[in-house]
């Protein structure tokens, strides 16, 4: 077999492969190639999801004519000046996408510089090279793909749906605009636009951007994040715990103003938010990360999606200790959306048919008396033989200290099904699960005492019969449980014994404690890495002490709990992620009310 030089046409379109799989790829390229030029405002048009048209205009500093030639050859760049890979201070640096563009559609770029007369123009049809001529056109470039693929009918059959192309399209210019919040981005699909107008780049510019891009409702509900570590500078916004998604979608990450999506990155995140939202749910967030280009490889990826960090150890480890830090130092918050769907709940009663007074509340004209209904004789001394006794400490009034309503889950005034307690704060009412926030508060004394727990001697050992495999699940886990306090020995083939126990969980059920664990430990597996296993423990161990539903508690109990809650910077939400309280504003309340 004979080897042989590929025409350059192939060549080309081989290695469009790599950079254009699709409309969203062309308009990825096409914008970053803006965005390099110094364009403060860019407009992206698409018709046919990306296949009969895809227009993008800049008003950045453009080209001449004599650039617009070079511009559509391989490997032809104005972004390495000094021929260093590792000094890459640009979004595009390859010098392939204009050639592998033209090389699969009908391109035609249109240029002008401020010092030009005019603009020029080029055409290259499916790799076929046109001549330069004179156009109109203002300070900027516009780039228009057309026919995409029409010429390949296998690439063109592997295109989805117009709607599929255009939602792709859209979540490149969302985490571009995202990205980039001083630049002005307008997106038309079909002859609908959606524009993101130019904010800030720091500050409340960026998290206005930021809302634009994920919701409004995300900076009522995300915490700054600013730190800094050997070179690496971490800011953006993270979303409160209680404010997640069902996907991964709304989690944006920056690299050098880069968007990318990285297994580093994403696991440090994963990590960060550990127990503190439900396993299948995700965060929200926009993480940008700043460093000397010489710390990150962002050749690792034909599309530039993934990079690497020369110390991904630092990194992670910023990634986690930040986040923790801002989330903790949050306190606990729940998010506001909480509360909307809370007011939402309630309904409003079916309209009931009148019943019109007794005519003896009627005077002789036939209007109401005075007061409406009038009470039966004697109505107060027939009330007061139904009334309970309420002895002093649990009436509303012994729980109306001024200062602790002043606080933020107020004073406790109810508990409503021996589940849930009613509060009372300056600004409205607060539902609180009693045995989540329990939980919460449990396990995080655990994590602190985890390896100097006190444990408290058993006076008669407790014997715990377990099949084999659990028996030896639980001692191969006997120094883990040892550091929360909790002894356990061989006894016998089926069974353990069980010396000693944490002191900081009272009284709990020893046996149905010991099979969760070794239930729990067939579930996690061998591989899970130490910490995790020990914070999963700990959690066992807090579900089995916190307070159980159904337990009818004090007043004074009730409103050491809210206190308890406000102290634990992680108490909003429960060891599963779900919220442990939920607010009602007074405005949420006369909505209700329909009083606005």
């Amino acid at each position: 077999m004979l080897i042989r030089r590929l025409p350059e046409t192939l060549a080309n379109r081989i290695a469009a492969g790599e950079v254009v799989e699709r409309p969203s790829s062309v308009v990825k390229e096409l914008v970053e190639n803006a965005l390099d030029a110094g364009a403060g405002r860019i407009d992206i048009v698409l018709s046919g999801g990306g296949r009969d048209l895809i227009r993008v205009t800049d008003d950045g500093h453009g080209m001449g004519p004599e650039d617009l030639a070079l511009a559509v050859e391989r490997h032809a760049t104005s972004k390495l000046p000094s021929d260093d890979l590792l000094d890459i201070k640009f979004l595009g640096f390859r010098g392939e996408a204009l050639p592998s563009i033209a090389s699969v559609s009908r391109l035609t770029l249109t240029s002008r510089r401020e010092e030009d007369d005019h603009a020029a123009a080029l055409t290259v049809h499916n790799g076929a090279l046109g001549g330069v001529q004179p156009a109109a056109h203002p300070v900027g470039t516009r780039v228009e793909v057309e026919e995409l693929f029409a010429a390949f009918p296998a690439r063109l059959k592997f295109l989805k749906s117009e709607r599929a192309e255009n939602e792709a399209v859209t979540e490149i210019v969302r985490r571009l605009a995202a990205a980039r919040p001083d630049i002005d981005f307008s997106l038309t699909l079909d002859g609908k636009t959606v524009r993101y107008q130019a904010q800030g780049k720091t500050g409340d510019g960026a998290k206005a951007r930021l809302s634009d891009v994920l919701g409004r409702d995300f900076a009522g509900n995300a915490v700054a994040i600013d730190a800094e570590r050997e070179g690496f500078r971490l800011s953006g916004f993270a979303g409160l715990p209680t404010y997640n998604r069902a996907t991964a979608a709304q989690q944006l990450f920056f690299v050098n103003d880069r968007p990318v999506k990285d297994k580093l990155l994403i696991g440090a995140l994963r990590a960060a938010y550990t127990d503190l939202v439900p396993r299948d749910r995700h965060p929200v967030v926009a993480l940008f990360i700043t460093a000397d280009p010489a710390e990150v490889d962002v050749n690792v990826h034909p599309a530039k999606a993934e990079v690497r960090f020369r110390d991904s150890g630092l990194v992670r480890a910023l990634i986690v200790s930040a986040l923790r830090h801002a989330l903790g130092a949050s306190g606990p918050r729940v998010a506001t959306t909480g509360s909307d769907f809370a007011a939402s709940a309630f309904r409003t009663p079916q309209r009931t048919s009148f019943v019109p007074p007794h005519p003896a509340n009627y005077s002789s004209r036939g209007y109401p008396m005075e007061g409406a209904l009038a009470l039966a004789p004697h109505f107060a001394e027939e009330q007061a033989r139904f009334e309970l006794p309420v002895s002093a400490d649990t009436r509303a009034d012994a729980v109306t200290d001024p200062e602790w309503t002043a606080l933020p889950l107020g004073a406790a005034k109810a508990q409503l099904h021996d589940t849930y307690i009613l509060a009372q704060n300056g600004e409205g009412l607060v539902l609180v699960d009693m045995h989540a926030a329990h939980e919460r508060l449990v396990f995080e004394k655990l994590k602190r005492e985890r390896g100097h727990a006190a444990a408290q001697a058993m006076l008669v050992p407790d014997v715990v019969e377990l099949s084999p495999d659990e028996v030896s699940r639980v001692l191969a886990a006997s120094d883990d449980l040892q550091s929360f306090g909790l002894s356990v020995e061989a006894f016998g083939p089926g069974a353990v014994l069980v010396r000693e126990v944490p002191s900081a969980l009272g009284e709990f059920d020893t046996g149905t404690l010991i099979r969760d664990i070794a239930d729990a430990l067939g579930e996690w597996g061998a591989a899970l890495p130490v910490a995790e296993r020990l914070d999963k423990l700990a959690s066992t161990f807090a579900c089995h002490h916190s307070i159980r539903a159904g337990r009818r508690l004090k007043p004074e109990e009730m409103n050491a709990l809210l206190r308890q809650i406000e102290a634990e910077p992680s108490a909003a939400q429960c060891n599963h992620g779900r919220p442990t309280y939920v607010t009602l504003s007074r405005t949420d309340l006369e909505k209700l009310f329909q009083r606005r």
